[in-house]
């Protein structure tokens, strides 16, 4: 979970390299913030003392991957990424919460 996120980080910041000067302090900053988000909030989670912690954590991570889709969807819509690869970033960020979600589960009901 934290690898597949960390990647998908890795690409984002290589996409959003791309995006028009203006937007440095907009909406590539938003998506490089949430993208980034996801992994170190796993990270810190799993360094927390047990699984409440660990949860609230997970679902800060699943947060962002929640609003990292509607950004990748808006730079789409503005022209600032190809189809192709905000499909593929996309999926990326769906997987994630695939992940996610039922492991946020498993750990509340373990409460």
């Amino acid at each position: 979970m934290w690898e597949k996120s960390h990647q998908l980080t890795l690409a984002l910041y290589r996409l959003t390299a791309g995006f028009p000067r203006e937007e440095q302090f907009g909406l590539t900053s938003q998506i490089r913030r949430a993208a980034a988000s996801i992994p170190m909030n796993i990270a810190e989670g799993c360094g927390r003392q047990g699984d409440i912690e660990l949860a609230r954590f997970m679902q800060i991570a699943l947060g962002s991957a929640s609003e990292l889709e509607y950004q990748l969807l808006l730079a789409c819509d503005l022209g600032y990424i190809e189809q192709s690869d905000y499909d593929e970033a996309a999926h990326q960020v769906v997987e994630v919460k695939r992940m996610l979600a039922p492991f946020i589960k498993r750990l509340r009901a373990t409460r």
